[in-house]
C-alpha cells in the first residue's frame, strides 16, 4: 500500500493521527525506534491504513520496516496523545500491542543498531535495556514507566500537554 492510504488528517497547522505500536520485551529490554532525523525514540509500529485492522497493521509495518513476521498479542493501551512536531499540533490515537518477533529473527540476538525503511525515510532500530528508561528520550512520556508494569488489561491513557509551558506532558489513566 502506499502513502496516500495512510489515516492522517492535516489541517493547516493541525494533524490528527491513527496509530498501531508493539511492545517488544526481550532480556529485560525493549525494542525502540526512531527516525534518521528525529532526536527521541518510540515503539515501532505505524500508520494504520483506510479498512485496515490495527493488529494487522502493526504486522504489516514490521514487514515492511524489519523484514520480520512478527506475532501480534493482545492490546495493552489505547493512547490518546497531544503534542507538537514538525510545527504541527498533533492529536494521535494509538493502539498499542504486546508482539512478539520469532526467535529466528536476526533483531533478537543483535543489540542494535539495525536500520529499517519507511517510503524511503532511513529508522534506526535498538534494544534498550528497562533500567535506561527513565533516562531516555521515549515518547510518549507514559512509556518509561508503565513498560516495567505491563496491564493486565487494556488501558486507556491520554497524554497531553501540561498548562505549564516547559513542565513535562500530563498522564491520565481515566
Amino acid at each position: 500500500m502506499d502513502n496516500a492510504s495512510m489515516l492522517q488528517i492535516e489541517r493547516t497547522d493541525r494533524r490528527f493521527i491513527y496509530r498501531t505500536a508493539g511492545v517488544a520485551v526481550d532480556r529485560d529490554r525493549v525494542l525502540i525506534h526512531r527516525s534518521e532525523d528525529d532526536d527521541f525514540w518510540a515503539l515501532p509500529g505505524g500508520r494504520v491504513e483506510m479498512g485496515e485492522i490495527a493488529s494487522e497493521a502493526l504486522a504489516r509495518e514490521m514487514q515492511e520496516e524489519l523484514g520480520i513476521q512478527v506475532e501480534v498479542g493482545r492490546l495493552l493501551w489505547i493512547v490518546e496523545n497531544f503534542f507538537t512536531y514538525e510545527g504541527y499540533a498533533c492529536h494521535e490515537l494509538a493502539l498499542y500491542f504486546w508482539m512478539t518477533l520469532p526467535l529466528e529473527a536476526p533483531v533478537r540476538r543483535a543489540a542494535g543498531p539495525f536500520y529499517g525503511d519507511e517510503f524511503g525515510l532511513p529508522l534506526i532500530f535498538r534494544w534498550l535495556p528497562l533500567d535506561q528508561l527513565p533516562a531516555t528520550e521515549l515518547y510518549p512520556i507514559f512509556l518509561k514507566k508503565h513498560l516495567r508494569a505491563i496491564p493486565d488489561h487494556p488501558q486507556h491513557v491520554i497524554v497531553r500537554p501540561h498548562p505549564q509551558a516547559g513542565a513535562l506532558p500530563e498522564v491520565i489513566l481515566p
